[in-house]
């Protein structure tokens, strides 16, 4: 390949990449005159005429991206029979080889990258195209430290490919969302889920699900819940932490989007540039002294054949411990005038209220009144990560300037080990996960040969760490309700049969058509379709009637609620490259 030219164009001239689908070459572009990479599809692809089609129409809308966190799509083309893809040349490794060189990485550094990562997916996704393949592998880091995804266009062909036509999954299964690992729909929230994986193994220098197998790593994204990341770096922020966890949750619609992990990251950056400034203990540049400044040095050989200055050097330093002495009596009190603003005739102000806000704002606000900020964290689940939970003195009092203010910092939910209440009653689990400060969520009911009123499973499984404050979901067993036709009959049976019952299939988040498959080979009916505004894939299923995991009789309908756009009012058109909803400030709700 080396020396040959595609499109009479792009002349390779080494080979810098192999991958799963393709390899990489970088490459001369003679007519513009530049540095290039190509990824040419390995030779398994070319047979796949369904594949190839969606491959070019996804890295042809890919090539529209042009942001500075996003590695641009030149160009994509056919030479015989080659499909390639021109794009940005990057000088640099990537960001698993930036791992692999340094372990953990600098928690501000992290930060930084997963920002930019943010980014990129916040302008793909705002142009209606997801990555489905966000794993440190595919962001490259500039020599500059920039963060720049690369692979547009390539991921979203293949997963839709395969998964639609085929029936498998493709995709790297460390990284991928639950709902990748079940085959169900793939939105921009799954391109969340997997940034928060890359961040948490940026911070760990581990990942959050291993296992012997595809099929097990898979099975851990879709029932257990990661351990914090900070059992492994206790040094990691509360409110970082809160993040990486967010974007982690099982559930799409619980997980922040790319733009709202922008705003959290941002104020987690801003945090830590705060507290590396107030550091003592940080590494400092400090101005070289000056040896002709420095006091002449004292033959203190001459004390010992004089006594006469040893007389001396006793008398002062007793005066020098009486002075020490009275200096610190009026140096404390000094500090009690300061700190309590109680003593004095000292300008008085009125304590304003940062209750509620974020750590750097509450900080900022009190200071721009003169007054001093002391930060104390304390577990609270029902006070985002990261948010001021209280304050001492309270808004509204009038103190002295330079009064010290004690801010409560929310640390998010104190965690506790969720135990095994498999076999007991539910009477019993209730009573139990309540004195531990869990809440109850819902009960399923299940036909099971256990006594009714047992518990089957819950979630979060036995094991987990989770906040107190959060809600357990139990299934318990109902008994066997019906049954089916054997040879054990009775004639009560033959006169009045059983009603068969069908198990309700989860299609939340599925599209339309793919909803409608699966209730209808479940022996079920599709009842009414409800459109309902969502910032959700447009044709989703939203939630459904009955509820998943439930029972009805065979032939019961099932209504569908779809998701359409939903209008919204924009601002700043094109900050991202396209409209984005606007946002008010000082934490009103969003337009």
């Amino acid at each position: 390949m080396l020396g040959r030219v595609l499109g009479e164009r792009y002349e390779l001239a080494e080979k810098i990449g192999n991958g799963g689908m393709a390899e990489v070459y970088s490459a001369h572009d003679n007519l513009l005159d530049r540095a290039v990479a190509v990824k040419i599809l390995h030779e398994a692809y070319r047979s796949d005429l369904e594949f190839i089609e969606k491959f070019h129409s996804e890295a042809k809308a890919a090539a529209r991206l042009s942001h500075p966190n996003i590695v641009n799509i030149y160009d994509v083309g056919i030479d015989g029979i080659d499909h390639y893809i021109i794009m940005e040349y990057v000088q640099g490794n990537s960001l698993k080889d930036k791992i692999r060189e340094k372990g953990e990485l600098d928690i501000l550094t992290a930060t930084k990258i997963a920002k930019d990562i943010a980014n990129g997916l916040a302008h793909a996704h705002a142009h209606n195209l997801v990555h489905c393949d966000i794993k440190p592998h595919n962001i490259l880091m500039t020599p500059d430290g920039v963060a720049k995804i690369a692979d547009f266009g390539i991921a979203r062909a293949i997963t839709e490919s395969t998964m639609t036509y085929n029936g498998n999954v493709i995709g790297s299964v460390h990284y991928f969302s639950p709902e990748q690992a079940q085959g169900g729909a793939v939105t921009p929230k799954s391109d969340v889920y997997s940034l928060g994986i890359v961040m948490y193994e940026m911070l760990t220098n581990r990942l959050p699900f291993t296992g012997e197998n595809p099929v097990t790593i898979a099975m851990k994204h879709i029932e257990e819940e990661p351990m914090p990341p900070s059992q492994f770096r206790q040094q990691i922020p509360p409110m970082l932490e809160a993040v990486v966890l967010r974007a982690m949750n099982k559930n799409p619609d619980l997980r922040p989007s790319s733009f709202d992990m922008i705003q959290a990251l941002s104020n987690v950056e801003a945090n830590l540039s705060v507290a590396q400034m107030n550091d003592p203990d940080a590494t400092k540049i400090l101005p070289r002294v000056k040896t002709d400044t420095l006091p002449p040095r004292r033959n203190i050989r001459q004390n010992f054949n004089n006594k006469k200055p040893a007389r001396k050097f006793f008398i002062q330093s007793k005066l020098f411990f009486i002075g020490l002495i009275t200096f610190l009596v009026f140096g404390i009190g000094a500090g009690v005038i300061m700190a309590f603003g109680e003593i004095g005739e000292a300008e008085e102000i009125q304590v304003p209220t940062v209750t509620g806000k974020q750590m750097n704002l509450a900080r900022q606000i009190l200071e721009d009144k003169k007054l001093r900020v002391n930060v104390a964290e304390v577990y609270d689940s029902k006070v985002p990560a990261g948010e001021v939970v209280r304050q001492e003195p309270e808004a509204g009092r009038n103190v002295k300037l330079e009064r010290f203010i004690t801010i409560y910092v929310s640390k998010g939910g104190e965690t506790v080990d969720m135990p095994d209440l498999v076999t007991l009653t539910k009477s019993a689990a209730i009573e139990r996960i309540q004195k531990m400060g869990l809440q109850l969520g819902t009960i399923y009911e299940k036909d099971s040969e256990e006594e009714p009123g047992t518990i089957l499973s819950h979630d979060p499984a036995a094991g987990t760490k989770i906040n107190r404050g959060q809600t357990v979901d139990f299934i318990v067993s109902r008994g066997l309700t019906f049954v089916r036709a054997t040879k054990f009959q009775t004639i009560q049976d033959v006169i009045a049969p059983p009603v068969e019952k069908i198990y309700v299939p989860n299609v939340k988040s599925a599209s339309l058509e793919v909803a409608k498959s699966n209730i209808e080979s479940n022996g079920l009916l599709v009842g009414a379709i409800i459109e309902e505004e969502s910032f959700q894939a447009e044709g989703t299923i939203i939630r459904q009637n009955p509820a998943p995991n439930s029972y009805v009789e065979k032939g019961s309908t099932i209504d569908l609620i779809v998701a359409i756009p939903e209008k919204v009012e924009y601002e700043h058109p094109g900050e991202y490259g396209a409209d984005i909803p606007a946002r008010e400030s000082d934490g009103e709700k969003e337009k």
